[in-house]
């Protein structure tokens, strides 16, 4: 039984890797479309540029970055508001946000109650 191949839009990784961003914006969505077609920012574009020069250590803090075929094999640490989180794009990764691989917000996990939270433990002696 052969492996089945990922197509984005019926186009292979090959294909999608030798398409210009351009070319790329006319299979996504309306929302990253637009993105695309407007331009990248001064931090997009430096991003970029640190992940064609293929370094090893790529920390951003832009989270707003549309995953494109140039991106594709790289690890990305992407800063969570705590710390950086890396990120390794694939394929199926396409189309999206680096923000969205990232998770903001921790499980709360709550134990017992502190000093003060009840009306019996204001009675209780703090040694």
């Amino acid at each position: 039984m052969a492996k089945k191949t990922f197509t984005y839009y019926g186009k292979t990784e090959e294909e999608l890797k030798g398409m210009s961003v351009k070319e790329f914006a006319v299979l996504t969505n309306s929302r990253i479309r637009r993105t695309l077609l407007r331009g990248f920012t001064e931090t997009q574009k430096i991003l970029l540029k640190k992940i064609s020069a293929d370094k090893k250590n790529v920390k951003t803090h832009c989270r707003d970055m549309v995953i494109i075929p140039e991106m594709i094999g790289t690890t990305i640490k992407v800063y969570s508001g705590k710390e950086f989180i890396p990120v390794d794009v694939n394929v199926e990764m396409l189309g999206h946000v680096l923000g969205e691989f990232v998770m903001t917000r921790k499980k709360v996990s709550h134990s017992a109650p502190g000093i003060g939270a009840t009306r019996s433990s204001s009675s209780a002696s703090v040694r």
